[in-house]
């Protein structure tokens, strides 16, 4: 079921204003924090599939490390253009564990 939630990393790996690339289900998801808060998107740009997870992180936008593309982690828009965007992922904190759920568009439930 793509509403469940997988611990896929504690708090106190992830500080803030740092993001870590995560696999959920056979999907790589780029995890931030953002003072505090975490977020979580698909961790490949849509322009070339560069690992977003490995961008560097102001406030909450994110940079592609390939080709400068930059994105809101907490909506998934691209900065200055909102017609590219990347799913967004649930997150929740549960004692000191990190969990998401991958949005159905992301799921990789396949009955074959």
């Amino acid at each position: 079921m793509s509403n469940d939630f997988v611990p896929v990393a504690h708090v106190y790996e992830i500080p803030p204003g740092t993001g870590r690339t995560v696999e959920v289900h056979g999907i790589w998801i780029a995890l931030f924090n953002v003072d505090g808060t975490f977020y979580a998107i698909d961790n490949a740009c849509p322009h070339a599939g560069g690992p977003l997870g490995e961008g560097k992180l102001c406030g909450a936008v994110v940079e592609c490390p390939w080709h400068g593309w930059k994105f809101d982690v907490v909506s998934g828009q691209r900065v200055g253009n909102p017609n590219f965007e990347v799913p967004c992922c649930q997150v929740r904190i549960e004692d000191d564990q990190i969990q998401i759920a991958l949005p159905p568009g992301l799921s990789t439930d396949d009955p074959g």
